[in-house]
């Protein structure tokens, strides 16, 4: 920090004398903004007045809050702009995307904010620095610049400091209280109250002890307040249960994989349970929790040499993936989506490849063949009421299979995406906020589930807000009190993550019910950490046997329920598959 300008009208010397006079410092205030609204001419201050009307005028996403100040050297060229009271951007600021800032946070000169970020209360970014929340897909055989946006976004808690010339890197947390060190360049998450430094970042001390540190919630699309965004970790038995089970699950992930693997099958392969039988998705679920739980793929074989036997399984005519049969090897492909097992391989062979720096070799080509009216006239058909959840699972294949295809340059034709959420955005039940209904003398599971599978391979893998995300807590809440789905003893990952993520997903628009939707978040979190079965993984089904699909499942339901309660932090794992919190990709620039 600088030392404070001196007062409105005075010059170096003493003698009267206006602000924009001073001798090699015409724009002091572009450059130390934060003492504007104190030391700034009443002239000076009532056009940046004007201004700020101006601008929240012609951009209806803006929303400058008391006492913000935006130099007009800067180029804030975002599509959603939202600063906090006493907020900054100082001169040279290049701001692009979707940008929510807390109170009283800076964005120092020649600073480049590009892509979803969002910062908490009290953060300073310092001068030259990079948060960049987006990348360019990188498909052989179609030009860099042509290539669609990824983007799973920045989050930054509250009271951190950034320095000078770092670079943060999409996807990235920074924690609570933390400090990023003067040109460290940050790639993965950063602990709350840790002091890291470095290319790449690593933890060198620690300004807030971790067991006295707090956790933000991650960035919503709707600015939620900051009284409600964090949830105190220091003595909370709860947040002590989190962190051992994370350190337990880490040191016991080989043995889970190990017993699931069967080399006597074709090749080797996992298997689901020892013993079950052979399938593609008990393939997808060892990649994704080797890299939950080992930061790498199951050391049962060569990582290239699973990915490439993977990709292979894709028929290049549908680019479908189709099951396996009793002895291991795949049948002939299905023609349509209507194979609910080819299905879901959309989404969990596209994940788990994805997740470990691969792709399909093909897209899928019933969705890039598909037109508009054919996908309405599909949905239109689709067993609505009664059968919701089967209803959202080919909503959700849909919906996946235009990602992966959008990464592979082959957007499909014209308008059929764009269908999909018209279709959605005009059929969605203003009562429930959801699709579809149950049937005479069923509860909500089905609607709320389908609403899961629905709502996840569209609005938030695409980065899209719900319609009524008010409406969504209110039936997930309901639901939720139900405890034929939820006593401990009747749980599955099924009914427990269909929950969850809407929550989460709903709370990053709305702080509707957020303490009912934080105390549900936290019962059935500490109900999922006794799920845990030593050395073996997590049951699908409470009680039941521990197996691969169950382990990934509620590892990640754990994480989505640890964040609504603040506690993430605490499990040092983040979904990046099939059961990813953020967007996979953008369909704006």
């Amino acid at each position: 920090m600088t030392t404070s300008p001196p007062a409105p009208g005075t010059d170096l010397d003493g003698a009267d004398a206006p602000v924009a006079a001073r001798v090699f410092d015409e724009h002091h205030h572009d450059y130390s903004p934060w003492g504007f609204w104190s030391t700034a001419s009443a002239g000076e201050q009532e056009r940046q007045l004007q201004l700020q009307r101006r601008a929240s005028a012609e951009h209806a996403q803006w929303s400058l809050g008391r006492g913000c100040f935006v130099s007009e050297l800067a180029a804030v060229q975002a599509d959603r702009l939202v600063l906090g009271e006493r907020s900054y951007l100082a001169a040279h600021t290049y701001v692009t995307g979707e940008v929510v800032t807390g109170r009283d946070c800076t964005v120092n000169a020649f600073t480049v904010v590009r892509g979803r970020v969002r910062l908490g209360d009290a953060v300073r970014v310092g001068a030259h620095t990079s948060l960049l929340a987006f990348n360019h897909g990188t498909a052989p055989g179609t030009e860099v610049h042509r290539q669609p946006l990824t983007s799973k976004g920045i989050t930054v808690g509250d009271d951190v400091w950034i320095g000078s010339h770092v670079v943060v890197l999409d996807g990235v947390r920074i924690g609570d209280h933390a400090v990023v060190a003067a040109g460290a360049v940050v790639p993965k998450d950063v602990p709350a109250g840790a002091v890291v430094a470095g290319n790449p970042a690593r933890v060198l001390r620690w300004r807030v002890p971790p067991a006295t540190s707090t956790t933000a919630v991650p960035a919503s699309t709707t600015a939620v307040p900051a009284s409600t965004a964090a949830v105190p970790a220091g003595g909370d038995e709860l947040a002590g249960r989190v962190a051992a089970f994370a350190t337990r699950a880490r040191e016991q992930a080989g043995d889970v994989l190990a017993r699931c693997w069967d080399p006597h099958l074709p090749g080797g392969q996992f298997t689901d349970t020892p013993g079950a039988a052979p399938s593609v998705r008990a393939q997808c679920d060892a990649l994704e929790v080797a890299d939950l739980l080992l930061g790498t793929a199951p050391p049962q074989l060569p990582a290239q040499e699973q990915l490439a036997r993977l990709r292979a399984l894709q028929d290049e005519r549908t680019g479908l993936v189709p099951p396996f049969d009793a002895t291991g090897r795949p049948v002939a492909a299905p023609a349509d989506l209507t194979d609910g097992e080819a299905a879901y391989h959309v989404l969990c062979v596209g994940y788990a490849l994805d997740v470990h720096g691969s792709r399909f070799e093909h897209p899928v080509r019933v969705v890039a063949e598909m037109d508009a009216a054919t996908l309405v006239a599909a949905l239109e058909a689709l067993p609505w009421r009664g059968r919701a959840w089967r209803s959202g699972a080919w909503v959700d294949a849909v919906g996946t299979a235009f990602r992966f295809n959008l990464d592979l340059g082959a957007p499909g034709v014209p308008g059929t995406l764009q269908a999909l959420f018209g279709w959605l955005g005009t059929r969605v039940d203003p009562r429930t906020g959801a699709w579809g209904a149950p049937a005479p003398g069923e509860g909500p599971l089905e609607v709320v589930n389908g609403f899961y599978r629905a709502s996840r391979g569209t609005y938030a893998q695409f980065d899209v807000p719900l319609p009524l995300p008010e409406r969504v807590v209110d039936t997930v809440l309901a639901h939720a009190a139900d405890p034929r789905w939820f006593a401990p003893g009747q749980q599955n990952a099924c009914n427990v993550l269909d929950v969850a993520h809407p929550l989460w997903l709903a709370g990053r628009q709305s702080a509707h019910r957020r303490e009912e939707v934080v105390a549900l978040a936290r019962r059935l979190l500490a109900d999922a950490l006794g799920h845990w079965r030593e050395g073996l993984g997590f049951a699908f089904r409470a009680g039941r046997t521990p197996g691969l699909q169950g382990t990934e499942m509620w590892l990640a339901l754990t994480w989505l329920l640890a964040d609504t309660a603040g506690l993430s932090d605490l499990l040092g794992y983040r979904p990046r598959g099939v059961h990813r919190p953020e967007p996979a990709l953008q369909l704006h620039p």
